[in-house]
């Protein structure tokens, strides 16, 4: 049975077969001994997104160390409040404090800020827009639905994939889910990593 490591955009975890292309964490142990959930869902401030595979490390997931999560694909783990890696993906983490904000910020006064926007007490934080005004790699949700934004047309997201691309109403009232500073790395000219469906 799968474990409920699987992030949706929402932020939430679930248990499903699909596992994604990246991998993460929240800062650490916050699964039970029976690989089970408790009420926290995170450690810290310090949620990452990885690679899956990286110098031919073998994890034992959710052993003793941090609760590995998994993401369909970055763009996916931006919306639910997850940063680039500064060990497996020094470029990408670099290039990412880069355009989060000038001057440039230590990575703990990003993780302070990006924590203060990902979450509304226990539940996503959510923030108004028209559909015209986000970024490519911004997401959004219709109702329960996440979409992805590329080349200005919205993609269906689920565990297994994206949707055919579809054109929306610019004056479209969406619930952003990436969280604004997220959003403005993108506009900066952040690239986040899309799953292959999405090509």
């Amino acid at each position: 049975m799968a474990r409920p490591n699987r992030v949706d955009p929402f932020g939430q975890l679930q248990a499903v077969p699909a596992r994604g292309e990246m991998m993460g964490n929240r800062g650490g142990r916050f699964h039970r001994d029976t690989q089970t959930l408790g009420t926290r869902h995170w450690a810290s401030r310090q949620w990452i997104c990885c690679l899956c595979r990286f110098k031919g490390r073998q994890r034992d997931v959710w052993g003793r160390y941090y609760t590995e999560l998994f993401f369909l694909d970055e763009v996916t783990a931006l919306a639910a409040g997850h940063r680039p890696c500064f060990e497996c993906r020094r470029e990408d983490a670099l290039a990412f404090q880069h355009a989060f904000a000038q001057p440039k910020l230590r990575v703990a006064a990003m993780d302070a800020i990006l924590h203060a926007e990902r979450l509304d007490g226990r539940n996503k934080r959510l923030f108004p827009a028209l559909f015209s005004s986000l970024p490519d790699g911004a997401m959004f949700a219709i109702g329960q639905q996440a979409f992805g934004v590329k080349h200005g047309l919205a993609l269906a997201w689920s565990f297994s994939g994206y949707g055919a691309p579809q054109g929306l109403a610019g004056a479209q009232p969406v619930e952003v889910l990436t969280p604004p500073s997220m959003i403005a790395a993108l506009r900066n000219g952040f690239k986040p990593r899309w799953h292959s469906s999405a090509a």
